[in-house]
């Protein structure tokens, strides 16, 4: 009877264990792709917190100068001639609980502003982002799908 009870003990223990290990937010890893189709988002971990890059853009080059698309809307005329593609626009995101990522921004170089920004997993391969700008009640949620893509597509762009 006492080997059936500390067997049991151990599996239970064991199996909170493998599931709190499971949950801590690595989940969010991969490479994603906004609504807009415009782009493709590496997210990856650095440290104990988040960050998402651009890794593949549909135009990768400006129509007028025929060069690679730069962040030209950006306040801060320094970076106006940095590429876009390897641009990190995550930043800071830290796993709150299952599913959700909180504290990080969101850059949108269409008009140059920086939001503040949560991630919320509906599933494995959703994801709704929503940029803010004081509460997230006044924000806009955009959702993003996982993408699994072969490692010559995206140095190919």
């Amino acid at each position: 009877m006492i080997n059936k009870f500390f067997a049991l003990t151990t599996l239970l223990i064991c199996s909170i264990l493998f599931c709190k290990a499971q949950d801590n937010g690595d989940d969010l890893i991969g490479i994603w792709e906004p609504s807009s189709g415009k782009a493709r988002v590496k997210i990856e971990k650095i440290g104990n917190k988040y960050y998402g890059k651009i890794v593949w853009l549909k135009e990768p080059l400006d129509p007028v100068n025929k060069q690679p698309k730069v962040d030209k809307n950006n306040p801060d005329e320094s970076m106006r001639t940095v590429p876009l593609k390897g641009y990190r626009l995550l930043k800071d995101f830290e796993f709150k609980s299952k599913a959700l990522w909180e504290d990080g921004t969101i850059y949108d170089p269409e008009n140059g502003s920086t939001y503040n920004c949560t991630i919320k997993m509906k599933d494995k391969n959703t994801l709704d982002i929503r940029g803010y700008i004081g509460v997230s009640a006044l924000g806009r949620t955009d959702v993003w799908k996982r993408l699994e893509i072969a490692k010559q597509e995206i140095k190919s762009n």
